[in-house]
């Protein structure tokens, strides 16, 4: 007995380690560890190993490794238990293929909603909603949450589905199943990007009746979405019913009005977080230097850009760099403009060059135009707005034969202009 005893705690402190490094990523250890559990004679293996194991041999793409445990879950029975089967389909969908985990899953006599969820998940991380629907029909267990928010989340993947995304919220309920905070955060995430205010209101009505409304996540996103639909005092009321403010509530709080050109209003919650305490990171800094470009105020937008690198150790990515270019090209400092772009530590983007060129029509520039083209040429040489801007700066100061060279460029290259475009000035 006291063996037995003494086994089973050494059992559960292997689990308990391999559990620890599958969530903290640690996948070769991981699998190091689970070699160490499986060559034990002395340990008899229960099956909660096993979905780890397969997790992490997903994660590596390790196949064999996969396969062998799955002919040793076969040998000791541990396949029906619903959770190693789970493991099983998604390691085969991930290192194997779609079809593989779908023949295992369709081999399965014993299949609990959970397996269900597994295969159906497979099918929306590939994009294939048409299989993820038929499979979701053909379900011989009730559908839980889950079901439903893995399909939410796969339609919201593809780009036009919002609405079959919302269809299948509306389905929830028609079930008697209470979105949870995943489906809302999904939701309101969509939400967002067309600035569907109405049905914002509503998910933040449903999570206020739930209490699923004081999480900081869905407070930080509220904050977001009532600010791109330009309510602002709702996004102000979101955020001041927030006892913690993290620097993701912060950020998009800034961005509200940022968003809208309140420049001055969005740096002034930004020396507020600073006051706070509150550690800055480079989205609340992109949030500071949109709003300085909005609304055209070059200097602040460099000494921000210097604080964040200078005071806070934040590298400048791209949008850092295009959002500085943008103010300096707006407010006619052509030549400062280049200079950053010159001097950026990445590659310069389309839309930092593109700031650049679009300023240089403005303000008559052409050699500086002649360089921001060849620029964008390369770096997207199908983009047929460029062509078109650069031959028009040349053609406005009458260089007509630079801007024929340019169409004919573009001819060459198999470019069309854009439908609507002219060449004429």
């Amino acid at each position: 007995m006291g063996s037995y005893s003494s086994n089973y705690l050494r059992l559960l402190a292997y689990t308990k380690r391999l559990t620890h490094h599958v969530n903290q990523g640690r996948h070769h250890q991981a699998l190091s560890l689970f070699h160490e559990i499986h060559s034990s004679l002395s340990l008899s293996l229960d099956p909660f190993i096993f979905p780890l194991a397969l997790k992490s041999c997903a994660f590596l793409h390790c196949p064999l490794l996969g396969s062998s445990i799955h002919g040793f879950t076969l040998k000791s029975s541990f396949i029906t238990n619903p959770f190693v089967a789970c493991g099983l389909v998604d390691m085969y969908g991930k290192c194997v293929s779609v079809s593989s985990a779908r023949q295992l899953f369709d081999e399965m006599s014993v299949r609990n909603v959970v397996v269900w969820n597994s295969m159906i998940s497979l099918y929306t991380h590939s994009k294939n909603m048409q299989n993820a629907l038929q499979l979701f029909g053909t379900m011989d267990e009730s559908p839980n949450v889950s079901t439903f928010n893995t399909i939410i989340m796969g339609f919201l993947e593809i780009e036009g589905e919002l609405f079959d995304a919302l269809a299948f919220y509306r389905k929830m309920w028609d079930r008697n199943l209470k979105p949870n905070l995943i489906t809302v955060l999904a939701l309101l995430r969509a939400c967002v990007g067309i600035a569907a205010l109405d049905l914002i209101k509503e998910i933040h009505g449903y999570s206020i009746r739930l209490d699923i409304d004081p999480h900081p996540h869905l407070r930080s996103g509220l904050v977001e979405a009532y600010g791109r639909c330009g309510c602002l005092s709702e996004a102000h009321l979101v955020f001041e019913s927030m006892e913690e403010k993290d620097v993701v509530a912060w950020s998009s709080f800034i961005s509200a009005y940022a968003l809208h050109g309140m420049a001055k209003k969005a740096i002034e919650i930004f020396e507020q977080m600073e006051i706070a305490n509150v550690r800055p990171d480079e989205i609340t800094f992109l949030a500071v230097l949109k709003a300085c470009s909005h609304a055209g105020l070059a200097d602040e937008a460099r000494m921000y850009f210097s604080r964040m690198h200078n005071y806070y150790g934040i590298e400048a990515n791209s949008d850092h760099y295009a959002c500085l270019v943008d103010v300096l090209s707006r407010t006619g400092k052509l030549y400062e403009a280049y200079e950053v772009l010159k001097g950026m530590k990445i590659e310069a983007t389309a839309k930092a060059w593109g700031a650049l060129l679009g300023a240089c029509r403005t303000y008559g520039e052409v050699e500086l135009a002649e360089v921001a083209g060849r620029a964008l040429f390369e770096i997207e040489p199908e983009n047929p707005a460029n062509y078109v801007i650069l031959a028009r700066i040349y053609a406005s100061k009458e260089r007509y034969e630079e801007a024929e060279k340019v169409t004919k460029e573009m001819k060459e290259r198999g470019v069309k202009a854009a439908p609507g475009s002219s060449w004429v000035i």
